[in-house]
């Protein structure tokens, strides 16, 4: 809540002349103390703020600082404002939307009407994610570690994690953090999180930026071709793009992507039942023969 408040502060100081303490104080429901806090923060950010007591006193951006006060354009606001309505789609509180009020005031009115950009980063389960997305969100700011019980492909497992970032990717979130099984830096899904818990606090680490490019966290290990039939292209356009499949002269479509491991390639093929023929990687096609032969005797 830390940073969505100094945005906040900011954007008054850069609307207002001068304002004093108590007035942020009330504006953003904190202490006295905790705005000083902040305004020392900014400081150190390289904001020029000065500070003044008495009757006329108060708080403000120095002048010469600002020359021009349109730091934040019509267009860097709305952006801003987007951000944060597409983070009220998963919170099981107002306060993005209560920050976004106070953003706006004071604001050119255009800013109302101008909104083109809708981002919905909900799921179909919104209740039981916006818990889980709130409870890690608590525990990343008070570094409290986390506890759960987690599913994947390679089995069952409970973990402990010092958790350090709520990530939304690849259309689902995620949190990444220290993992004390592993002893390394994971990422993990949330909706394979479950009996999720806040545990004790944690010391801090220094903290490397998460490299979460696709290369690292699905290598291509092996390189799938396959026929695809005309009715199934929309899901290859929404999976992989354009770029990964060619149209043929008999109007199917040759598709070639890089997999992670012979499994997900398996339940890949399967998902597009007569849609598709496997031609590469040679090996998995005898073994998708043993697959549908045994199939048959399951349902013979």
């Amino acid at each position: 809540m830390k940073t969505e408040r100094l945005i906040g502060i900011l954007s008054v100081l850069l609307q207002r002349d001068k304002v004093t303490a108590p007035e942020l104080a009330e504006l953003f429901e904190v202490s006295r103390r905790t705005i000083n806090r902040d305004i020392e923060t900014l400081c150190t950010a390289g904001i020029p703020i000065m500070t003044a007591r008495g009757v006329n006193g108060g708080i403000q951006i120095m002048d010469g600082y600002r020359v021009d006060r349109t730091v934040l354009s019509n267009s860097d606001m709305q952006a801003i404002l987007s951000g944060l309505k597409s983070l009220d789609s998963v919170s099981r509180t107002n306060r993005y939307l209560q920050l976004m009020e106070k953003l706006s005031a004071g604001t050119a009115s255009s800013l109302s009407g101008d909104n083109h950009i809708l981002i919905n980063l909900s799921a179909w389960d919104k209740a039981a994610v916006s818990k889980r997305i709130e409870l890690i969100h608590k525990a990343i700011e008070s570094c409290n570690y986390l506890c759960f019980h987690y599913s994947s492909p390679s089995g069952e497992s409970n973990r402990k994690i010092e958790p350090y970032y709520l990530i939304f990717q690849w259309s689902n979130w995620y949190v990444w953090g220290w993992c004390l099984k592993r002893q390394d830096f994971r990422l993990f899904k949330l909706n394979r999180m479950t009996a999720v818990s806040a545990g004790e606090r944690f010391t801090k680490r220094d903290l490397p930026y998460p490299d979460l490019s696709n290369d690292r966290l699905f290598p291509h290990n092996h390189m799938v071709k396959a026929i695809i039939q005309p009715e199934y292209r929309f899901r290859i356009l929404d999976d992989y793009g354009a770029e990964s499949i060619a149209e043929q002269a008999d109007g199917t479509f040759l598709f070639s992507f890089g997999f992670t491991d012979f499994e997900s390639i398996i339940s890949w093929v399967l998902s597009f039942g007569k849609g598709i023929e496997l031609l590469e990687p040679h090996e998995l096609r005898e073994g998708l023969k043993h697959f549908g032969e045994d199939l048959v005797k399951k349902y013979s």
